[in-house]
């Protein structure tokens, strides 16, 4: 049998045959075939992470805000807290997901403005918990993952012995375009000396 001109249809089991439109390029069983692989690439969940999100150490990750489109991938990390920075309350959905994956919310409401300063005893306090390994895994969150969360690893980093060349280079891999002299300056300025008795590096944890 030929249509239009162009090659038999009716080809060998699963052969693509050439020549033909693409409904018609496959014989019957090579159709069952890709319409049961389509089935199951619908099925799949998908791993899509929030925004800005990276490994910061073991058992300790930062990113923007998460939303729904974010939970599934959020499971995977098998997180033991989140540790959230902005004042705003945290969104019922969300809420919902951390009660239902027996996650722990931290919030450390800070006001993020160029004209209000960084509170130092804020991040001293979110520190504790990050430093804390009965808390991983953790997840670090502000709004877009830039200054707050940049911050708080920067301070992070300088508990690590990390130059402040190093610092600012992470800082401003995350913050681009939006990095911000003063955000930097605390990060120099900030005093690490009560927190130095706290472990700062981090075995591989599971939760």
């Amino acid at each position: 049998m030929k249509v239009d001109g162009s090659s038999d249809l009716l080809g060998e089991s699963g052969k693509l045959i050439e020549g033909l439109p693409e409904d018609y390029r496959y014989s019957a069983p090579a159709k069952v075939a890709i319409g049961e692989e389509r089935e199951r690439e619908g099925d799949e969940e998908l791993f899509v992470p929030p925004l800005n999100f990276a490994m910061v150490d073991n058992g300790i990750f930062r990113s923007g805000f998460p939303d729904s489109a974010n939970f599934t991938f959020l499971q995977s990390l098998s997180l033991r807290s989140i540790l959230y920075l902005c004042p705003e309350p945290y969104p019922e959905a969300n809420s919902d997901f951390l009660k239902d994956n027996g996650v722990q919310l931290f919030q450390f409401g800070i006001e993020m403005s160029l004209f209000v300063n960084i509170p130092e005893e804020t991040i001293r306090e979110a520190l504790k918990v990050l430093l804390d390994v009965r808390n991983h895994p953790i997840l670090i969150h502000c709004k877009r993952g830039k200054h707050r969360t940049g911050c708080l690893v920067g301070c992070l980093r300088k508990l690590q012995r990390w130059c402040l060349t190093s610092i600012f280079d992470e800082y401003q891999r995350f913050a681009a375009a939006k990095a911000r002299v003063s955000d930097q300056r605390f990060m120099e300025l900030f005093d690490t000396s009560s927190l130095k008795n706290l472990p700062s590096s981090f075995p591989c944890s599971s939760r």
